[in-house]
């Protein structure tokens, strides 16, 4: 009887030192990575896992940003749009995008204010006039144009189709200069809305730095 109980020892401990990460082994056992994981690699070093997506509040490509407390990231609605944002407010939900084209693209900023005030007129179909205001400033060493027009918004990129009368709308715009080109900051929608998301959108322009 003893003889069989040393040969069945035997057995298990055979079988446990062919099993990875088990006993006599000294390993980690193997186990499959779960569904959508990103590849450890072969070498056992830090896995690969990719970064946030262009021109979010955490990563971007050449400017970086902080979203302000309350407005919802979205996923962009086109490749121009490197971040795209919900804010919700007294007036109805408004939305802020951010645009970046590329090296060398996008215009210059002035131009571009302009355009965006011509997207607007007054409620007897004139210029918007003093309602478009421009400012230029910095956060921290980036030249920044602030842009502010109210009115009736007659449609245009990124806030519904083209020729879509909207009273009491606002525009509040920043165009910043990154390394290659300028990245422009837009927050359309109704004013009570966006004159309540005033502070939090110049919070946002502040906060802009050169990426990583």
């Amino acid at each position: 009887m003893r003889s069989y109980r040393v040969a069945l020892i035997a057995l298990v401990l055979a079988a446990l030192a062919v099993v990875p990460g088990g006993a006599g082994t000294g390993g980690a056992q193997t186990r499959p990575l779960p569904p959508g994981h990103p590849p450890t690699g072969e070498s056992g070093g830090s896995p690969s896992i990719p970064g946030p997506p262009p021109g979010s509040g955490a990563q971007g490509q050449g400017l970086t940003w902080k979203t302000p407390a309350g407005w919802t990231e979205e996923a962009p609605a086109s490749s121009m749009r490197r971040a795209q944002y919900r804010i919700q407010g007294p007036g109805g939900p408004a939305e802020c995008v951010v645009f970046y084209f590329g090296p060398g693209q996008g215009g210059d900023a002035q131009a571009n204010a302009a355009r965006w005030a011509s997207q607007f007129h007054r409620a007897d179909g004139g210029p918007v006039g003093d309602a478009f205001k421009t400012r230029e400033t910095k956060a921290g060493d980036i030249p920044v144009l602030v842009v502010e027009v109210a009115g009736t918004y007659v449609g245009g990129m990124g806030s519904g189709p083209s020729g879509a009368e909207r009273p009491n709308y606002m525009l509040l715009g920043a165009i910043a200069q990154g390394p290659d080109a300028n990245w422009f900051f837009r927050a359309t929608g109704p004013r009570a809305t966006l004159e309540a998301q005033r502070m939090a959108f110049d919070g946002l322009i502040r906060s802009i730095k050169r990426g990583q």
